[in-house]
């Protein structure tokens, strides 16, 4: 599949809530690692991530890809990406964020999505308090040094 053509099917599924035509982009035992509700595996699980877990808290998301590179193997883009959060205490309030998608690709289809999102932004649109702000970055701060290619920074 087309560089272009992916980005834009991936992005206008999301924004549809087509949690099928979503995870179609994935390979069978493709994985979607979220950066707010952890890895997805599998087509089905995939559509619906989109479908409930997106659509539980949200509304009205808007996604866009920018300056894609990608070497056949490994797709990066920027992307900003923006909802209308459902939460009580944003009180509808469009959360907004940026990152880089990073894509690893298998005969054409997504393998495994990942991404590194710049996430308090959103935090702050939707009227998080500090202490939680500070428990989820904790959390990912976590995720982070348990990761194998951190074993070097994580030495005295």
């Amino acid at each position: 599949m087309h560089t272009e053509k992916l980005l834009h099917d991936f992005c206008r599924a999301v924004e549809q809530r087509n949690g099928k035509a979503f995870a179609a982009l994935f390979a069978e035992d493709g994985v979607y690692h979220d950066v707010f509700y952890g890895a997805f595996t599998g087509r089905a699980k995939i559509a619906v991530m989109i479908d409930d877990w997106f659509y539980g808290t949200a509304t009205d998301f808007r996604w866009d890809m920018h300056d894609p590179v990608s070497d056949g193997r490994t797709l990066y883009a920027r992307y900003t990406f923006s909802y209308k959060s459902l939460l009580p205490e944003a009180n509808g309030a469009r959360a907004m964020f940026e990152g880089v998608a990073i894509m690893k690709l298998r005969d054409g289809l997504i393998a495994e999505y990942s991404e590194v999102a710049n996430v308090a932004t959103g935090f702050l649109d939707m009227n998080f308090a500090p202490e939680r702000i500070a428990k989820i970055v904790a959390k990912q701060g976590s995720a982070l040094k348990a990761r194998p290619e951190m074993a070097r920074h994580l030495v005295e």
